[in-house]
């Protein structure tokens, strides 16, 4: 109990918290779409910036179990052809970050979220007949992007899943690369956050700390989740959750 008075939440901000956290497991192991739902939820109850710091050190044990269930299945040869330029925008949108207030940080968000919307339905369309891009302007736009806005707000989950789905990964080849690309760009911010913006806290270490047992149920019951999904649903169910954020944030 004497932990639970270090927050000044209410019950009901509390059960959106462990919401919230169930939801980082599930999206990290099953459905990677539901991590756009979480953004607008903490970022509710704690802010813009601080909802980053609170965010990130619940992913980064959401990605745990994701890299260890879905290690074999990586493609790193994608992998390596984004992160140089990921860690880029990671820099990027950590001097930003310092610039912006809260009602920028969730403009940010919903535009960004919507031009993914317009994009995923777009090659959703066009199908077998789309033509990725195959130079290397493509590779350093979105990894800069998913490094800016992975940065900003925890948000590259649509960028980075346009790119795996433009390419035709199927679902565990996706899982395992998007598991592995985001640990690593997880880890790779956690010292920014600490350091250079310092909203990762002994404090918010700890309620992340408390999230753990809402975040290993998520996890596993997303593991149960994929492995029921046909192809089509799972990129129907990206695509529906990436709208329903895109809506939330740009009405809220």
């Amino acid at each position: 109990m004497h932990i639970i008075n270090l927050f000044d939440l209410t019950t009901l901000q509390w059960f959106w918290v462990v919401f919230a956290a169930f939801l980082v497991g599930l999206s990290k192991t099953g459905i990677s779409g539901l991590t756009m739902l979480i953004i607008p939820i903490i970022a509710t109850i704690f802010g813009g910036k601080e909802s980053t710091g609170i965010l990130l050190p619940m992913l980064l044990m959401g990605d745990v179990f994701a890299v260890s269930y879905y290690k074999k299945h990586a493609d790193w040869g994608k992998i390596r052809k984004l992160l140089p330029w990921a860690i880029v925008g990671i820099l990027l949108g950590g001097i930003v970050g310092n610039y912006i207030n809260d009602k920028q940080f969730k403009s940010f968000i919903a535009t960004s979220v919507l031009i993914c919307v317009v994009i995923l339905i777009y090659t959703e369309k066009k199908g077998d007949k789309l033509n990725v891009p195959k130079g290397v302007w493509f590779n350093i736009l979105i990894g800069v992007a998913s490094g800016f806005t992975s940065m900003i707000g925890n948000a590259a989950g649509p960028v980075f899943s346009i790119y795996l789905l433009t390419i035709g990964l199927k679902k565990n080849n996706y899982m395992g690369t998007a598991s592995w690309f985001f640990f690593i760009i997880n880890l790779t911010k956690l010292p920014l956050q600490i350091f250079f913006w310092n909203n990762i806290t002994a404090k918010t270490t700890i309620l992340s700390c408390m999230m753990i047992p809402a975040i290993t149920l998520g996890a596993f019951l997303g593991i149960k989740v994929v492995k029921r999904l046909n192809e089509k649903l799972f990129r129907y169910i990206i695509i529906a959750m990436t709208a329903l954020v895109a809506i939330k944030l740009g009405i809220g």
